[in-house]
């Protein structure tokens, strides 16, 4: 193990007992356990796999007020995303980004009937929402932000204008409207550095990756899932944050097996393309649509890429999920009603991710009418669970404040520390502007002798900690991690030394973007997963089953085949040939 994660088994051995404990280190789970140990409680994080590696690691990448939510009334809810959009703006610059977000329209007064229905009996499915309608969404999005106002005021644009900024959008389209939400480039990453902040500032606080948690008569056992270690601990109370695993996790906890149900979960999938035609189309904005069965859709820029999604289909149990061939087809279809002259070819999706969202339980007929709101219920015992229900990733922090609430009050302790206006990791002195943010790239390129690109890379992924991650990769040799690549084998090493990673999916799909750019091929698999195995001290045995194992995976959930891998490979050594 490496030093830190045996440290903190030991820890655990001298020391169990705590104030807290959390399960399920999803983005409600972080937040709820940092905001617990910024208040001077013990607290323990359990996770049986990665941190974000659930649903957590399948949004839609959007950090945004919830501009449908209006139609159902939700307006408490599209407030509080607002205020905590805008608050992650602020404390996480380096991964947060403001987005224009532009909607085609093609009708004028369509869906005035139908959104009122909608609002009054949350029953309706949404009719095709015309100008007037979604002018009004958009007047109320500005009211709610007038006070703190951190981005522009939505516009309106006539036809003509409208064809002068996407000229190939569909010609059946009337207006547009432009309003400003957000975007995250890394939310893996903004996950653990809030677990990185809060083991840094709260000594008393623990977190475990790849942990299990299980019940006995008297105490909680903790299982290490790397070597079977075991600890008994205890708790004065504990919170089910697992998501859509939450009846799951307490029916396993809980001495009458939870008989209530909380969670319906619907599957969201998502397509990540790399089509140039279509990625200039877009022109910087994202374009929110909607589909022909009133669901909301969204096309944006990410990465160098675009990202196409998405589905939400009802699902009956939580586990892994992948993006199906219907779904990709629907998806694909959606992409038409608004481009309807580019072309995706079947080697330009680059990849796929699926997650299942833990909505509350619910009847309703149309997905789209559940609500993404979060609340928390108490289940009282010895000790008491309180069980995290809802909440998307643009709430978390509210989400998490509110939940460490309800636990303090039960202890009788009071909240010292607030978090609203709290850096998180390296947006602690990032840079305030794009010109600052400029000049800083090119002091960092000029200190440590670096291309240009690079260390924009290092400002983009880790923000003012991109200094320290380059000093460290100054100190010793270093190169890319394979031709072309902008990572390389010294900051895969900063990695492993120091994010808690555990397999080959923690570096590849979480803690930097090979995966989901399709930048991952079998030669990076292999150096990345060799690299650690050599920090790890894993034998040859160990190393080749965690590359099969990582493999069947990307090609199970992600749908990247062992040809494609081998095609990146081979476009590469052409690349590089043609270069030399």
């Amino acid at each position: 193990m490496p030093e830190t994660r045996a440290n903190t088994w030991a820890d655990l051995a001298a020391d169990p007992t705590f104030d807290a404990i959390v399960i399920g280190g999803g983005i409600n789970g972080i937040s709820t356990w940092r905001e617990l140990a910024l208040q001077g409680l013990r607290v323990l994080l359990v996770e049986r796999s990665d941190f974000c590696s659930g649903c957590s690691a399948a949004p839609s990448r959007m950090i945004h007020g919830g501009l449908r939510y209006l139609e159902n009334g939700e307006f408490d809810l599209v407030r509080e995303s607002l205020a905590e959009r805008d608050a992650l703006l602020r404390n996480a610059p380096h991964l947060v980004r403001p987005l224009p977000t532009t909607v085609p329209i093609t009708q004028v007064f369509s869906g005035i009937f139908n959104g009122a229905l909608g609002f009054l009996t949350k029953r309706s499915r949404p009719a095709n929402r015309g100008a007037v309608v979604i002018k009004l969404g958009l007047a109320f999005y500005d009211i709610f932000t007038a006070k703190r106002r951190q981005m522009p005021r939505h516009t309106f644009r006539g036809r003509a204008a409208t064809f002068a900024a996407w000229p190939r959008l569909n010609p059946k389209l009337k207006f547009s409207a432009t309003y400003y939400d957000a975007w995250i480039s890394h939310p893996e990453r903004l996950g653990l550095e809030l677990i990185t902040d809060t083991l840094r500032d709260c000594p008393a606080a623990r977190a475990l990756n790849y942990a299990e948690l299980s019940r006995t008569d008297e105490t909680i056992l903790v299982r290490d899932l790397t070597n079977q270690a075991e600890v008994h601990v205890t708790a004065r109370a504990m919170v089910n944050a697992t998501g859509a695993w939450l009846d799951e996790t307490n029916r396993d906890l809980l001495p009458n097996g939870g008989n209530a149900r909380f969670v319906g979960g619907t599957k969201g999938s998502h397509l990540i393309i790399d089509n140039p035609d279509l990625l200039a189309a877009l022109n910087g904005h994202m374009i929110y649509f909607e589909n022909v069965d009133g669901r909301v859709c969204i096309l944006f820029p990410y990465l160098g890429r675009v990202l196409l999604g998405s589905t939400d289909l009802r699902v009956d149990q939580a586990g892994p999920v992948r993006c199906e061939d219907d779904e990709l087809d629907y998806i694909l279809t959606s992409l038409r009603h608004v481009f309807p002259d580019i072309r995706v070819a079947p080697d330009q999706i680059v990849y796929t991710y699926s997650g299942v969202r833990p909505l509350p339980r619910s009847d309703e007929g149309f997905t789209g009418r559940i609500s993404r709101g979060h609340f928390t219920r108490r289940i009282d015992g010895t000790p008491p669970v309180f069980c995290m229900i809802g909440g998307k990733w643009t709430t978390f922090r509210a989400f998490g404040e509110q939940s460490a609430d309800m636990v303090l009050e039960a202890l009788g302790h009071s909240r010292k520390v607030a978090t609203l206006d709290r850096a998180i990791g390296g947006g602690q002195g990032f840079p305030a502007d794009q010109a600052a943010l400029q000049r800083q790239a090119d002091t960092l390129s000029r200190r440590f002798n670096v291309p240009l690109p690079r260390a924009e890379h290092m400002l983009q992924h880790y923000g003012s900690r991109a200094e320290e991650i380059l000093g460290h990769c100054a100190a010793g040799p270093d190169a890319p991690l394979c031709p072309g690549s902008a990572y390389t084998t010294s900051e895969i090493g900063w990695i492993i030394d120091n994010e808690m990673v555990q397999s080959p999916a923690d570096i590849l799909q979480r803690r930097t973007d090979l995966a989901i750019t399709g930048a991952i091929s079998a030669r990076v698999i292999e150096a990345v997963t060799n690299q650690l195995a050599q920090a790890r001290g894993w034998p040859a045995e160990k190393t080749a089953a965690e590359i099969t194992r990582f493999r069947a995976a990307l090609h199970r959930f992600h749908r990247v085949d062992p040809a494609t891998l081998a095609a990146r490979d081979a476009r590469c050594d052409t690349d590089q040939s043609t270069q030399g």
